[in-house]
């Protein structure tokens, strides 16, 4: 015995009648016989009298007819539950996101949440990845958007986006060797660099490519600010550094930047929704992350956030 079991049951207790209830299920009147007769064998009881106008129920058919209507209650309650969980969103959202991520995303996602959740209290921080991390480890955040790291311990990560890698230079800067629109990698073996000391992403990612394509990353100052104080070091003349195009758009508009890609090979970086793995999501943030997927999928279909690219399962839908 089973819900959909006591479902048809309590359906032909309804209609008192086994063929309008198969016309109504859309289901054979023979189906619909064995199925109560099945059930009658497993419960050892006759749960309708036959006649020639219909059935009626039994003492005992009466009797489980008040289970099915309470596990049928119960049912809808349940539904009615977890809808409006999702329909209203999570009590309290927090999300956390590394700079260049947070200066794209934020805004759209924050009139988003609202219109969607407007009984929903949002909090957005901001910070670099081993400090978001952290957070999401102590369960201070619900869920990251951040850069996928070399070593992802406890965490899940689902992929939204790619983001090409560039070489930041003075916007008087002379290369070492010319190109029209892109920059050897191993350039980044002859230019000054400002970058971050050695716990930080962009600083991993560098030397993991030093070490691939053989050349010594020559680190002219190490910064571990922000990223706004490593780009006013760039426009200083301190050096030069490696960030995505994204995080200067403006500078490079207004000519105190040159922003070059990185080839030979393209260098990229995934951009990811991360939470932990041995921890279940409170309730209605899934439905978040959906809208996540769907708000990176237009900033890169319209070129809001550039030098970017979708996975191909994304492109796809």
């Amino acid at each position: 015995m089973n819900s959909d079991d006591l479902a048809v049951f309590a359906h032909v207790a309804k209609t008192g009648s086994i063929s309008r209830t198969a016309m109504e299920l859309g289901a054979n009147q023979s189906t619909i016989s064995r199925r109560i007769a099945v059930l009658e064998a497993e419960l050892a009881v006759r749960l309708f009298r036959r006649s020639g106008r219909g059935v009626g129920l039994t003492e005992r058919g009466a009797q489980l007819l008040n289970y099915a209507q309470t596990l049928e209650r119960t049912l809808d309650e349940a539904r009615s539950a977890m809808r409006s969980g999702v329909e209203n969103g999570p009590a309290r959202l927090a999300i956390a996101a590394q700079p260049t991520i947070a200066r794209i995303m934020f805004g759209s996602l924050g009139h988003r949440l609202r219109a969607r959740y407007p009984n929903t209290r949002i909090r957005f921080v901001e910070g670099l990845g081993s400090q978001i991390l952290s957070r999401l480890t102590d369960g201070e955040i619900d869920l990251a958007l951040m850069y996928v790291p070399e070593h992802r311990g406890a965490m899940q990560f689902d992929t939204l986006l790619s983001e090409q890698v560039c070489l930041i230079t003075p916007a008087r800067f002379t290369l070492p060797v010319k190109s029209a629109s892109s920059a050897n990698v191993s350039l980044l073996g002859e230019v000054p660099l400002i970058l971050p000391s050695t716990h930080h992403g962009l600083r991993v990612l560098v030397e993991s490519l030093a070490g691939r394509h053989g050349f010594t990353p020559r680190i002219a100052l190490e910064c571990d600010g922000s990223i706004s104080l490593t780009k006013r070091l760039v426009m200083a003349s301190c050096g030069c550094t490696v960030l995505p195009a994204a995080s200067v758009i403006e500078e490079v508009a207004e000519g105190r930047l040159n922003c070059i890609p990185l080839a030979n090979p393209v260098v990229k970086r995934d951009v990811a929704i991360a939470w932990p793995q041995n921890r279940a999501m409170p309730e209605g943030v899934w439905s978040v992350t959906q809208m996540i997927r769907e708000l990176a999928a237009d900033l890169v279909k319209t070129d809001e956030w550039p030098g970017t690219s979708l996975p191909a399962a994304a492109e796809k839908t």
